[in-house]
């Protein structure tokens, strides 16, 4: 019986997703963010924005000329047709998301503080949290290239997590697309008994996605504080490709029997929440335009940055001029 390690383990490094659209499913919600950015028991104003990770991504992957489509559920209220037109207006085709009559669009409240942003969540039986495997039958994920999932839409719901287990029970290269899943993991949606599971549950997941990102301080939080980026490897030998992103350090990409590690640029950091979708983003664009993994490292690097240094999930790419001079840095002189 085919097994996600047996079949990594059969691939030459090299290996890229098919082309065609990227298909990125999950919640995206109403974001109320104070203005100017403070923490939120202190602030007088509120600016609505957007936020939903899966919806980041694609709006990335737009960003990067690259065909995405966002799919998801959001209620019949104001907030719902916020979203959808904003995402929209980003060049990404939502036609696959559903408007659901009777649960409203989740919400969120940033708390931005020196020691990192806090989110209130105000999403329990939100249009999102009622997806469900069905949704894998829509004409915009069953004609993707790539689907994107991460590891917040398994934590919103039981029919939630059936969906993100359905998309992954057929193992790599037996799928109608490729997978990739971001860890994401978010202890505050791990509630109500759940907390316990979040480990087993995300690791089984990240487990069986032909690539995989996550964060080194996540691994170690969800399965063990002694781990190093080989370390998650060791955990994690399914993924085709695995990227552990170690914060401002580096990110390291384990691609077949190859190891790839890309020094992160210094970036004056407005805000963090969104930067991790924002790299994944762009980490796919490059390997679906078929750069190196030292380039696709970069560029998800350089995208990251664009979304830490706004106060919302998105902000503007450099110039393609510049992200072009940059990807052909010499090794010994990146640092952008």
């Amino acid at each position: 019986m085919s097994t996600p390690q047996a079949h990594a383990q059969a691939q030459a490094a090299g290996w890229r997703p098919a082309p065609g659209p990227v298909t990125c499913i999950g919640e995206t919600m109403a974001a109320f963010v104070p203005e100017p950015v403070a923490p939120l028991d202190g602030a007088d104003l509120l600016r609505v924005r957007i936020a939903g990770a899966e919806s980041n991504t694609a709006v990335y992957l737009a960003d990067h000329g690259v065909p995405a489509r966002w799919v998801s559920a959001v209620g019949d209220d104001p907030f719902g047709r916020r979203i959808l037109a904003e995402v929209a207006a980003a060049g990404v085709d939502v036609r696959g998301v559903r408007t659901d009559p009777r649960r409203p669009t989740g919400l969120l409240v940033k708390d931005p503080a020196p020691e990192g942003t806090g989110v209130h969540y105000y999403r329990r039986g939100s249009a999102a949290s009622a997806l469900g495997p069905d949704l894998l039958d829509d004409e915009t994920v069953r004609t993707a290239g790539l689907v994107h999932l991460s590891g917040i839409t398994p934590a919103l719901s039981p029919d939630c997590l059936a969906l993100v287990t359905e998309a992954l029970r057929t193992p790599p290269g037996e799928r109608p697309y490729s997978i990739s899943f971001d860890v994401n993991h978010r202890p505050a949606l791990w509630t109500d008994g759940t907390a316990s599971t979040a480990g087993s549950v995300l690791h089984d997941l990240a487990n069986r996605a032909d690539v995989t990102f996550v964060g080194l301080d996540e691994a170690r939080a969800l399965w063990g504080e002694e781990l190093d980026a080989a370390g998650v490897r060791a955990l994690l030998p399914g993924p085709r490709i695995l990227v552990v992103k170690d914060g401002a350090h580096e990110s390291t990409a384990f691609d077949g029997a190859q190891v790839h590690a890309v020094p992160a640029p210094k970036v004056e950091v407005v805000e963090p929440v969104g930067a991790g979708d924002a790299f994944a983003a762009g980490f796919l664009a490059g390997l679906l335009r078929g750069e190196d993994m030292v380039r696709a490292l970069r560029l998800g690097h350089l995208t990251a940055g664009a979304a830490l240094r706004v106060s919302g999930d998105h902000g503007p790419l450099p110039d393609p001029a510049r992200i072009a001079e940059l990807l052909g840095t010499p090794p010994g002189e990146w640092r952008p």
